[in-house]
């Protein structure tokens, strides 16, 4: 199947996913019912008809590309919450984990923390066994994660983060060059909630392509860089006291 075909099926799904029907997309093309089946059936997509329907769904081109790659990827796009528990639970696994999805090489390893190669080796041979990585001649790696692989959420990997080392990430004036903290607020509804969702997970995959652009270069031309990006109901606890009832 080409990927212009799978793009297409996944328009469809992403349709069906959001409640709507081909009436619902006709109407909004000021087409009838059948030249929208025809569409379809056809794969006769030009890309403004295609970016058409995109925002008739709120959604971006590119938003429909990634639910095309999720579907059809061969590679694993996370771990169970069994490979998860048995990764947290050893810190020097999870250190290695961490390497190994940043591109780092058995040797930069070595290099620049204290862990001694044959029980390096070791992790990745666990890595492997868990299919996140092949394990090639010479000790060297092949990533076999999906461009969408992420931890599980409220997952063992994630609350570890989240209990360990969110008080070190914030202890920091966030005035250097390379830092930014943004903090906005303000009353949404929940369409308009869900539009920016899909903007923060947009900005989190842009993030993704360019670690992956950047790959390539040296360890002395990369630096580790965290982004968190949060968005949730929330009222100040500050203010808690003022609300009608606020015990509850």
């Amino acid at each position: 199947m080409t990927q212009s075909i799978q793009l297409i099926e996944t328009l469809k799904q992403a349709i069906k996913a959001h409640g709507r029907t081909y009436v619902d997309v006709a109407r909004h093309l000021n087409l009838s019912e059948a030249s929208v089946k025809r569409l379809f059936s056809q794969k006769s997509f030009s890309l403004e008809r295609l970016d058409q329907v995109c925002q008739f769904l709120e959604i971006e081109i590119s938003d429909l590309v990634q639910l095309m790659q999720e579907h059809t990827a061969g590679p694993i796009s996370g771990l169970t919450l069994e490979q998860e528990q048995e990764i947290v639970g050893n810190l020097e696994l999870l250190l290695i984990a961490v390497c190994v999805l940043n591109r780092w090489t058995l040797e930069e390893i070595i290099d620049y923390f204290q862990i001694p190669e044959v029980r390096c080796i070791q992790h990745f041979a666990h890595l492997d066994r868990l299919k996140m990585i092949e394990l090639l001649p010479k000790n060297r790696v092949k990533l076999l994660v999906a461009p969408n692989f992420k931890w599980r959420e409220n997952g063992p990997i994630q609350q570890f983060f989240l209990q360990r080392l969110q008080s070190d990430f914030f202890n920091s004036r966030f005035d250097q060059a390379h830092e930014a903290l943004i903090v906005v607020n303000g009353m949404l509804a929940d369409s308009s909630t869900a539009v920016f969702q899909r903007k923060l997970e947009r900005l989190a995959r842009e993030f993704d392509e360019l670690t992956n652009d950047d790959a390539g270069l040296s360890l002395d031309e990369r630096n580790g860089t965290t982004v968190v990006l949060a968005m949730r109901h929330w009222r100040y606890g500050l203010f808690s006291q003022f609300r009608k009832n606020h015990n509850q």
